[in-house]
């Protein structure tokens, strides 16, 4: 190997470690369909209800988009978990605002949700589990290694779990305020317009902190070699036995 050698291999795993990691958000996340499955129905509802001011027909339309995407995934045999989540968000939305007469209650079970899980991604991170390495370690194949044989992993995990904790809280610190002063019209185009840049923003972050980590633990191919070394063994094993009594036999 000469010298001009490594740095190119050096490259070229740093090059494919950063690869892995976006294929990895991109599913966890969903990429770009996800997101047009997550801002759809509620771009349609503050839509419509800006334009004729009807509760039901907003709520009608955003909850029957939503079906229709999940049934377009189901069509195309794609994995349903993003548009599912979007009808359950919508439908929540939709019997709330209905409960309560008041149309700003469609956006209000989502920003508990938002709520709730910048929470859950810094308290779980304060308890040494962040929530971004158990969202992300299945799609890495490492499950939970990263808690005791990756230390380094674990840290860059942390980090990703406070930048989700800390831009979801500061998204509802501007949307809660707007939830009591404003209209139902403008907080429902402030919620659209903030649907996707501060998402980009944690998982650009996310790629950051994980593309300098050191390599995930592929516990499945772990796995996969200790049964497979232990079938040898059992097959050398077996092979030994048999030798005495085939000799035995010839005698």
């Amino acid at each position: 190997m000469t010298s001009l050698d490594k740095p190119t291999e050096d490259t070229q795993t740093e090059a494919d470690a950063r690869a892995v990691t976006e294929a990895a958000l991109f599913e966890a996340f969903g990429g770009v369909r996800g997101m047009v499955e997550t801002v759809l129905p509620g771009l349609l509802f503050v839509t419509i209800f800006t334009i004729n001011k009807d509760l039901h027909w907003s709520a009608i339309a955003a909850l029957a988009v939503s079906v229709v995407l999940v049934v377009v995934r189901l069509a195309m045999r794609d994995t349903v978990k993003h548009a599912f989540s979007g009808v359950f968000g919508v439908a929540f939305g939709v019997v709330f605002a209905m409960m309560t007469g008041n149309a700003k209650d469609f956006y209000l079970p989502g920003m508990l949700y938002t709520l709730g899980l910048a929470l859950a991604y810094i308290v779980t991170t304060l308890c040494g589990v962040p929530l971004i390495g158990l969202i992300l370690g299945p799609v890495f194949k490492e499950n939970l290694s990263w808690r005791t044989r990756n230390p380094g992993r674990k840290k860059a995990y942390a980090k990703a779990s406070w930048a989700w904790g800390l831009i979801l809280l500061a998204k509802c610190a501007i949307l809660f305020p707007l939830y009591w002063w404003a209209n139902t019209a403008q907080l429902g185009w402030v919620l659209v317009a903030l649907k996707i840049p501060p998402f980009l923003l944690a998982v650009w972050l996310t790629w950051v902190f994980l593309a300098k980590a050191p390599a995930p633990i592929d516990v499945f191919a772990e796995m996969e070699a200790e049964e497979k070394a232990e079938e040898e063994r059992k097959a050398a094993l077996a092979a030994e036995q048999g030798e005495p009594t085939g000799g035995r036999h010839r005698k």
